[in-house]
């Protein structure tokens, strides 16, 4: 696929707007591998192919197993992701495909089992923004697999 337009380049001071909400969910008790989970099934159910290369390559360099990221789009099945992972995941879903104008009561009750407000408030600043990014990369097309680990850090 043909890039659209270099955001490196062009989108520089857009995409650096973004940049300090990542710098603030650096500091939430959510903690890096979480984050890095959810970005990943985020962008899997967008189809971010930016993304998931980058995440993916980040996941992997932090330790992250192959076998859970093949799996991870059927978290609900594979029994190796925590009952945290799994209502963080849930709530991922349930925030990036939101049906009917509405976040199932249920998905929130089970949320609130495992996140205090803070951290859910937090969970959500993160599902929201890496689906900015993933739509600011599908619309443009940045050019995928140049991605180096740590690159945007």
């Amino acid at each position: 696929m043909e890039t659209r337009i270099n955001l490196l380049e062009k989108g520089q001071d857009v995409i650096k707007l973004l940049y300090p909400i990542g710098s603030y969910l650096a500091k939430s008790s959510l903690g890096k591998p979480l984050l890095d989970l959810i970005d990943f099934r985020v962008s899997q159910i967008n189809g971010c192919a930016f993304c998931l290369d980058m995440h993916s390559k980040d996941l992997r360099a932090a330790g992250e197993s192959e076998q859970r990221l093949y799996t991870l789009d059927a978290w609900r099945e594979a029994p190796f992701y925590t009952d945290r992972e799994r209502e963080a995941l849930a709530w991922a879903e349930a925030v990036t495909k939101i049906t009917n104008g509405n976040i199932p009561d249920e998905v929130y009750e089970t949320a609130r089992k495992q996140f205090s407000e803070e951290e859910l408030i937090d969970l959500t600043l993160a599902v929201t923004t890496i689906n900015t990014y993933n739509r600011i990369n599908i619309a443009f097309r940045p050019l995928v697999g140049t991605y180096k680990v740590g690159q945007f850090s």
